[in-house]
Formats: C-alpha cells, sequence, structure tokens
C-alpha cells in the first residue's frame, strides 16, 4: 500500500512515529451531501483496527433509524473488531431548526457533557459526533470550550464532527477539514429521500 508523503515536516522536535500517530480532530461541514457517510466510513476503518467507537448523534431523533446504526452494532457486537457504543440525542430533524427547541438544546448539552466524561475517562479511540456542529452554530454548545476539550484531551482520541455550518474557530482548530459541496441532487427535481441511500 503507497505511503503518503506531506509536503512539509514540521520542526515541532517529534519523530515522523509519533507525528503520524498523534490523535486527530476532524470536521466534515458544508452543504452537501456524505459529510455523516464519510464519518461512518471512517468509524468502519476504526472497528477494523479494533478500537472502541462512541457514536454520539446530536438532534436526530431517536426515532431515525440510519442504516449505519445497525450495521456498526452488528459488527461491534461481532467480537472481531472494536466494540461500538451508540448514543441518540434530540428530537428534531438536524437540518431544520423549530421553534420549540428547548428540549433539543437540553438533549444536546447532555450529549456534550456524555462526550466530555467519556473523552476525561478515554472510553472510546475514535468519537463520532454526529450533527454536532448545529448546537454550535445554534449557539446551544460553547464553541471555545468545545475546543479547549478537545485541546487538551488525554491519550490517542479521534474526535470526528459533522453537520452544516461549522463554526470558523472550529475549521480553524481542526486537524482535517471537509467541506462538502453540493453539485446536484435528487431532492432539487422533486425527489424524496429513499431508503438505502439516505437511511
Amino acid at each position: 500500500m503507497p505511503q503518503g508523503q506531506p509536503s512539509v515536516v514540521p520542526d515541532d522536535g517529534l519523530t515522523t512515529r509519533q507525528r503520524r500517530n498523534r490523535p486527530l480532530v476532524f470536521v466534515h461541514t458544508g452543504p452537501g451531501k456524505g459529510k455523516s457517510t464519510a464519518a461512518f466510513g471512517l468509524a468502519l476503518r476504526a472497528w477494523n483496527q479494533g478500537w472502541p467507537i462512541g457514536v454520539f448523534q446530536f438532534v436526530k431523533s431517536a426515532k431515525w433509524k440510519v442504516g449505519e446504526e445497525n450495521a456498526l452494532k452488528v459488527l461491534g457486537a461481532s467480537g472481531e473488531g472494536g466494540a461500538v457504543v451508540w448514543h441518540k440525542m434530540g428530537e428534531g430533524w438536524s437540518w431544520v431548526q423549530r421553534d420549540a427547541q428547548l428540549d433539543n438544546e437540553q438533549a444536546a448539552k447532555e450529549g456534550w457533557e456524555q462526550v466530555k466524561r467519556d473523552l476525561a475517562a478515554e472510553t472510546h479511540r475514535l468519537y463520532v459526533l454526529d450533527e454536532f456542529a448545529y448546537p454550535m452554530h445554534w449557539g446551544w454548545i460553547d464553541v471555545d470550550e468545545v475546543i479547549e476539550v478537545l485541546r487538551n484531551r488525554p491519550g490517542t482520541q479521534h474526535v470526528v464532527i459533522t453537520g452544516r455550518n461549522a463554526p470558523q474557530k472550529l475549521v480553524e482548530f481542526a486537524d482535517l477539514v471537509t467541506e462538502m459541496t453540493k453539485v446536484k441532487h435528487p431532492m432539487d427535481a422533486g425527489q424524496k429521500g429513499q431508503k438505502g441511500i439516505e437511511w
């Protein structure tokens, strides 16, 4: 398998191996489809390496059954890769802010408190904070606190955050940022989401 070569080697006193194994913060943002899909693809790689995975779905309803949830839970219980723990917070759609968001806001805050506890305890090796950009964008969760917690997390815990409108401070802090841009989407032509594609 080919090894990527960095275009810059920083003068940080780290060896190549130390730098390679540094824990990362990923941000998947932008108006295009595929932010969560990419994060769950990363979770599959982590599972294959035997890493414990924590998925925290912010804002999406507990009734919303995404295909990745079932697949990752089955894989996590198989005993062949890493364990998978799945948390859901919120009652509404992540891409539509409703008038009555008090319950969602409280659920998001409680979810963030759980993430902080798990990071402090080094519970997982990969954290998927799905749609977590929204609570920060809406002002429910303080982005400065998120950055501080992530900056000071112990061990080798990787964190991927998804959602439109990721705060600029988070984008600047993250190690890897991908912006999904929409070129074309079936919904633009009046076609609703379908099983196996959207969930």
